[in-house]
Order: C-alpha cells, then sequence, then structure tokens
C-alpha cells in the first residue's frame, strides 16, 4: 500500500512536470506594447548557464576537454573552440530564422543588429546535449528565460518568459554531432516564442 502510494506520487509530479515541459510561459509583465513594433533587437545570454548533470559550463567544458585529449592529444581545444563558436555560427541563427517565420505574418523581425525601442534577451539557463550512438540515443534539451527589455533601460523588464526542456534533434536520427541538437533546440525554441509572441499581439 505504502509502495502504491509512493509511486502514484512520483507519476502524479512527473505528469505534473510534463504540463509545462516544451511551452512557453508568461511569468509577469505583458506583451501589447510589441504590437506597434517592427524590429526587436535580440542578446543571447550563456552566463551562468548548467549543461549535463547540472555542472557549470565550466566544468563541463574541462571535463570535455582533458577526455578528448586522452584520446587524442590536441583534439581536446579543437572541441572546445567548436562548442563556443556553435552559438553564433548555428544556434543564435536557427533561432533568429525561425522566430521571424512565425513572426513575419504581423511585419515584427528580431535583429542583432540596428534599432529598437525593446530588447529580447534570450537567457541559456540549462543544456542538456544529449547523444546518439547509433541504436541508442537521447535528444537534447534546451531550459530558456526570455526577458522583454527597454533598449535604453535594461533594468526596467516589460515582460519575462520561460521554456523548459524544449528538445532538439534530426527527425531521420543522423544528429550524430551534439551542435546538430542543440541548434534543432534553438530552432523550436524561437519558432515556439515567435508564435507565442504572435498569439499575444493579435
Amino acid at each position: 500500500m505504502k509502495q502504491s502510494l509512493i509511486l502514484t506520487t512520483i507519476v502524479v509530479l512527473l505528469n505534473i512536470n510534463n504540463v509545462f515541459a516544451g511551452k512557453i510561459i508568461l511569468k509577469s509583465g505583458n506583451l501589447t506594447d510589441l504590437k506597434s513594433q517592427k524590429n526587436i533587437i535580440v542578446l543571447f545570454d550563456y552566463s551562468d548557464m548548467k549543461v549535463g548533470k547540472n555542472l557549470t559550463e565550466e566544468d563541463y567544458v574541462n571535463q570535455k576537454v582533458n577526455e578528448r585529449n586522452e584520446k587524442s592529444q590536441g583534439s581536446g581545444e579543437s572541441w572546445k573552440s567548436g562548442w563556443i563558436n556553435a552559438r553564433k555560427d548555428r544556434y543564435q541563427p536557427k533561432f533568429i530564422e525561425l522566430f521571424n517565420k512565425q513572426t513575419n505574418k504581423h511585419s515584427l523581425t528580431v535583429s542583432e543588429t540596428g534599432d529598437s525601442q525593446y530588447t529580447l534577451i534570450v537567457k541559456t539557463v540549462y543544456t542538456e546535449p544529449g547523444f546518439n550512438v547509433g541504436v541508442w540515443r537521447e535528444r537534447a534539451r534546451i531550459d530558456f528565460v526570455f526577458l522583454l527589455v527597454e533598449t535604453s533601460n535594461p533594468t526596467k523588464i516589460i515582460a519575462e518568459l520561460s521554456a523548459d526542456a524544449i528538445p532538439g534533434g534530426q527527425a531521420m536520427g543522423y544528429d550524430f554531432d551534439s551542435g546538430s541538437r542543440i541548434a534543432e533546440s534553438y530552432a523550436k525554441g524561437g519558432k515556439m516564442l515567435g508564435q507565442f509572441i504572435l498569439d499575444s499581439i493579435k
């Protein structure tokens, strides 16, 4: 009886978590001011990001660099460079592209340059890179916090949103590179946020 109650409690808690996983949640403020906007500046923030088994990014990167250098000297530094460069080369463009595909119906876009009354800060709180070893794979997952702030006064938060466990992976399973999985999480995050904003300002 006791074990049955414990199992039921665990299932309920998991179901509660699943309700919010993979969804955009408006935590505070509102998005109505975006109705009159045509462009929003977007900034990406990776500070204080946790990775994998709740490691700091520094610890995660050092661990991976050491593992790779043990197998092939110098390969760790090459991996580290790819880990950092993927943000600007892959993740951020994917987020922007998919966001804009959703919001162009309202003639609203985000860009990393230009002038705008508002700035969208895309903060990556947690990254699970996932893995793919052929017969066994796990999709990437990203936890985001989105802050809409005044460009001239970034401490003034207009709205705060969040999205947890946004999945990423190639449909056909050819995502052996962690970067390709993570990029799809950013693409999905951009698409979801774009649609959420569009629905909010109709």
